[in-house]
């Protein structure tokens, strides 16, 4: 379980970085490259989801589960829509 004291300090130090390049690189110190590599792949997921793109072909471009995909459509359909819309 995620210790909300600790994600609540995580977020707060990553809405203060403006620049792209230090979110990047801050990204690449915190995460291990299989982390990273996690993390912008579920955003490509959403975003296709987004654009209606099918579940089969975000697979297929993607090399992922549908499992993995399907998590996310859950989470664009059942979660929270200021999320989704930040997201696409």
């Amino acid at each position: 379980m995620v210790n909300a004291k600790y994600l609540k300090e995580l977020s707060e130090r990553m809405v203060s970085i403006k620049e792209p390049k230090l979110m990047e690189s801050f990204l690449k110190t915190i995460l291990t490259p299989k982390e990273l590599d996690e993390v912008v792949t579920r955003l490509q997921i959403l975003k296709m989801l987004k654009d209606g793109v099918p579940q089969r072909k975000i697979a297929s471009d993607l090399g992922v589960s549908i499992g993995t995909i399907s998590r996310g459509s859950r989470e664009i359909q059942y979660g929270d829509q200021k999320i989704a819309n930040f997201i696409g």
